[in-house]
């Protein structure tokens, strides 16, 4: 299976794989033919649900970094725990 990662707007007390708010971006950690690994932000509706209190995961927040939506964050650890299918940013 290829992974590929929503990046979802969800209510904290929501399951991590439940209902989510909003669809924000994506990410395909695989890289392409051109070495580029894609990832898409509706950076607007980001800084707007920032702006109402949501937190992002801490890969999130490093893929932020990256974007230039927020300041640089350290890699996240890997851990050995299970992929996730979905990545959010928490209310």
């Amino acid at each position: 299976h290829r992974p590929f990662y929503r990046i979802v707007v969800a209510d904290a007390r929501s399951p991590r794989d439940g209902r989510h708010i909003e669809r924000v971006g994506t990410y395909d950690p695989l890289p392409g033919p051109d070495g580029v690994k894609e990832v898409r932000l509706r950076s607007a509706r980001i800084r707007y649900w920032m702006a109402c209190g949501a937190q992002p995961t801490s890969k999130v927040a490093w893929l932020l970094g990256k974007a230039g939506i927020l300041p640089e964050q350290p890699r996240p650890e890997e851990t050995a725990a299970p992929r996730r299918s979905f990545s959010t940013l928490r209310l």
